[in-house]
């Protein structure tokens, strides 16, 4: 009820932290899941590029059918190796700067990437244009899961972020939809149209985020609360005055200033370095954060999802028996974008655990089948359409639970004092394994190297089942509860019982006990002007 006063209650009421979810507070945080659109779009429309007669024969010369494997792998890791660094310094700009402007810069920076991709003519301008892109899109991809998490209500975070990943399916389809249609222009409007469609998606994220406000947890972290109040008064649809978003802030307040006295905060190689402060076996520690963000972050890319999104195109080409490889890359990145809705239910249904749990399951199941069909029947017609089939089923699990759970989780589980560094970290993370996966895997498939064909589900379904037992024991359950509680519950249990955790105190009650160091303390709270000043 916007403008409407809450009910009577302290700040320590655990379930009332946060204002009720309006249509126009929902609206404002979807807005930002934009982001992926271009994310995705970059990532797809390059598998369907690199298998067009034209493009090849710009790279090649006028003789060649297919490209080099050390140029497909140069073209498509290249844009990984840039995302990679462009994350990290994205850690550093979004404390600085901002969330929102740090995106901003990045959709800047990636216009220039693709300026240069469009203008390309050989290999090394589209190689030096993807790098640049590269750069911006781990900007946006490090910054806007961070500025979601952090401006999104509990009741609906894991669906937004899910959202996210949504958007990308969505650029990843319709990269396949525009590489489908310009595949056979006999000019250079065959591979530049769709490289130079990316520019539009840049420029609606950033003229939209100019009109978006800051994320309040910065304005915290800054220590301008006046700030804060404003920005999460409009982010919840309430006036700044409403218990709702005092007691909100209070309770933001009192978590920050709880872990900067745990945890103090020097210059900036300090900053860095906390990030890796505390024991491995703690689950609240620092360094526990970090290992359990970027390991999921890498296993996402073990699940073998970016072979088919990358890859797809000229892998179905090397089956033999498939008539247009195009439509067929099209009919995967369609399950891929058809799926990933379901998760914006199943996330908050039945929680991020249990879904990254199964999921892992499925995929490996359907991996292996893929790959045991291409052993025992290879070049057959019904076998091929049988594997397609699978890779489709895979594709689904995919869409449904790894594919929006990785981002989901790497957003929820940083203390605000390393958020936007551990974020980074884990995005860049992601785009290392996948500038890994990008350069190896033509050199597995490729028929004058590994030759692998349909046997690299193998490799993907024995990675999948480290995922399955990787999930099983350290990703914790973190539905329902703010950033606050999930801070709170990876200090008190472990994620095999992390689901049966109930949030039962708050920073700004005082009553919060954490870790062994902390079981006897009782913090003294003194509310001012609706803020806190904490003394732990």
């Amino acid at each position: 009820m916007p403008g409407g006063a809450a009910p009577p209650a302290g700040p320590a009421d655990v379930m009332r932290v946060e204002a009720p979810v309006t249509l126009k507070a929902y609206l404002m945080c979807v807005f930002a899941a934009f982001g992926g659109i271009f994310f995705g779009y970059d990532s797809g429309y390059i598998s369907g590029v690199m298998g067009m007669e034209y493009f090849i024969h710009v790279i090649e010369g006028g003789e060649a059918v297919v490209l080099a494997a050390w140029k497909k792998a140069l073209i498509t890791s290249i844009l990984s190796a840039g995302t990679f660094f462009g994350a990290l310094i994205a850690g550093d700009l979004a404390d600085w700067l901002g969330r929102r402007i740090t995106v901003i810069l990045g959709c800047g920076v990636f216009i220039v990437g693709v300026v240069l991709q469009t203008a390309s003519a050989g290999l090394g301008l589209i190689v030096a244009g993807r790098l640049v892109a590269g750069f911006g899109v781990g900007f946006v991809s490090a910054i806007i899961i961070l500025y979601m998490s952090e401006i999104a209500p509990r009741k609906v975070r894991g669906a937004i972020v899910s959202g996210y990943q949504f958007c990308i399916c969505l650029g990843l389809l319709l990269a396949s939809a525009v590489d489908y249609a310009t595949q056979n222009r006999p000019d250079s409007g065959s591979y530049r149209i769709p490289i130079g469609l990316q520019m539009a998606w840049a420029l609606i994220l950033a003229v939209g985020l100019f009109f978006l406000p800051e994320s309040p947890r910065f304005f915290v972290k800054k220590g301008t609360l006046d700030k804060a109040a404003i920005t999460l008064a409009r982010l919840r649809d309430q006036p700044v005055e409403s218990a709702y978003i005092q007691d909100e802030l209070t309770e933001i307040v009192a978590n920050h200033e709880y872990e900067m006295s745990v945890i103090p905060h020097g210059n900036y190689f300090q900053t860095w370095a906390m990030c890796f402060r505390g024991s491995i076996w703690k689950g609240s520690s620092y360094l526990r954060r970090t290992v359990l963000g970027t390991s999921m972050q890498m296993m996402q890319q073990w699940t073998g999802c970016n072979f088919v999104f990358y890859f797809g195109t000229t892998f179905f080409q090397q089956l033999g028996v498939i008539q247009n490889p195009f439509l067929i890359s099209l009919i995967t990145t369609l399950v891929n974008t058809c799926s990933t809705p379901i998760s914006f239910y199943t996330m908050e249904r039945f929680g991020r655990r249990p879904l990254l749990i199964w999921g892992a399951l499925g995929m490996l199941l359907c991996e292996f089948l893929v790959a045991i069909i291409g052993t025992v029947r290879p070049n057959d017609d019904t076998a091929v359409k049988v594997m397609i089939a699978f890779i489709c089923i895979y594709i689904f699990f995919f869409a449904t639970t790894w594919g929006p759970g990785a981002w989901v989780v790497i957003g929820e589980i940083f203390p605000l004092p390393m958020r936007a560094k551990g974020v980074a970290l884990s995005t860049a993370s992601n785009w290392l394994w996948n500038c890994i996966i990008a350069v190896i895997t033509p050199y597995m498939v490729d028929g004058d190297k590994g030759n692998l064909g349909p046997k690299v589900f193998y490799i993907w379904g024995g990675l999948c089942t480290c995922c399955f037992v990787y999930a099983y024991l350290l990703i914790p359950e973190t539905k329902g509860l703010t950033l606050e509680q999930v801070d709170q519950m990876l200090s008190e249990t472990n994620p095999r019982n992390s689901a049966k955790w109930v949030p039962h105190s708050t920073y700004a009650g005082g009553e919060l006990k954490k870790g062994a160091e902390s079981e006897n303390e009782v913090g003294h709270v003194e509310k001012t002007d609706g803020y806190t000043s904490a003394e732990v």
